[in-house]
């Protein structure tokens, strides 16, 4: 009974074995060597800028937001009133008796078509100029990026004159096909770099296996593109939705979109400004809300083209 004892009883440790670590305790000395050397000063000044900044970005925004809940009154007060009973009758006014939702049905519309033909048109040819080497290629971007880079009004003059004799003039149609045309180059020079970052083994795999270049494309290339398409869309669908110039010039009724409404509409009706502030406000919530749906695509789309391989 003893002996079996004996054996059951653990060996006593030296006096001068280290407990044994656990693994939070290990964790825990990783995150403090990994953490940046720097003075509490330090980090609560840059706290301090990035809120400096922040107020800055946001704080025009918020300002309008206020302005189109406050009285007519209210708006126009200095200093500013900050006490008040919110109304929501600029949205009211600005919804049911300006007609808000057929503008911006008209924006979204011809946002939506011009992103959808310039994914269409600039994906493959993203693609075959990653892959071209030869010269020519160079100058067709660049010459690309000189279409892009000319002034509107040197565009969409001759746009215009094409419109009066084909009878386009003020239709959707119109705004979709000039839209496509002018940012055409800016999404090919998007898709290009981030087709470039992707490896060529990649569809010369598929097409050891028996695809063509145009199948490894379609089954290979675009399933892993996917943050790359995103944030071209995302960018082409940001051109054509706040889009002054063009829709000014090509459209007078029918086809009008937000950012013409709301010039036209604040320069006749500068004294009603919670209505103008409700209409800035519901021109950028669809911008945040797309923003805030797609950003972790864009955060892959625009951090993948930066490195290659």
């Amino acid at each position: 009974m003893t002996a079996m004892t004996d054996r059951l009883v653990p060996a006593p440790q030296p006096a001068d074995t280290p407990p044994r670590e656990t693994d939070d305790t290990v964790r825990r000395r990783r995150r403090h060597r990994a953490r940046p050397k720097g003075t509490r000063l330090q980090r609560w000044s840059a706290y301090l800028m990035l809120g400096v900044a922040s107020l800055f970005s946001l704080g025009p925004f918020l300002w309008v937001g206020l302005a189109s809940l406050k009285l007519p009154i209210d708006a126009f007060s200095l200093p500013p009133v900050w006490s008040f009973t919110p109304t929501i009758e600029a949205y009211r006014i600005l919804w049911y008796d300006r007609g808000f939702g057929s503008f911006l049905a008209n924006t979204l519309l011809v946002g939506a078509l011009t992103t959808v033909i310039s994914l269409v048109v600039a994906a493959p040819a993203a693609y075959a100029l990653s892959r071209f080497k030869h010269v020519s290629g160079l100058w067709i971007l660049l010459l690309a990026l000189v279409f892009r880079a000319l002034p509107r009004m040197a565009v969409v003059l001759p746009f215009y004159y094409l419109a009066r004799i084909t009878g386009l003039y003020d239709t959707r149609i119109l705004l979709v096909v000039v839209l496509v045309a002018v940012n055409q180059p800016f999404t090919i020079w998007l898709l290009r770099d981030f087709f470039a970052s992707l490896p060529e083994e990649l569809e010369e795999s598929a097409m050891v296996d028996g695809c063509t270049r145009i199948g490894a494309f379609r089954r290979v290339i675009l399933p892993v593109a996917g943050p790359g398409l995103v944030t071209a869309a995302v960018f082409t669908f940001l051109l054509a939705y706040q889009e002054y110039m063009i829709p000014l010039v090509l459209t007078q009724t029918d086809a009008v979109t937000l950012p013409v409404f709301i010039a036209q509409f604040s320069t006749e009706n500068i004294q009603d400004w919670p209505v103008i502030s409700a209409a800035a406000v519901s021109l950028a919530l669809p911008i945040v809300g797309l923003v805030l749906l797609a950003q972790r695509f864009l955060v892959a789309g625009l951090t993948a083209g930066s490195t290659k391989g």
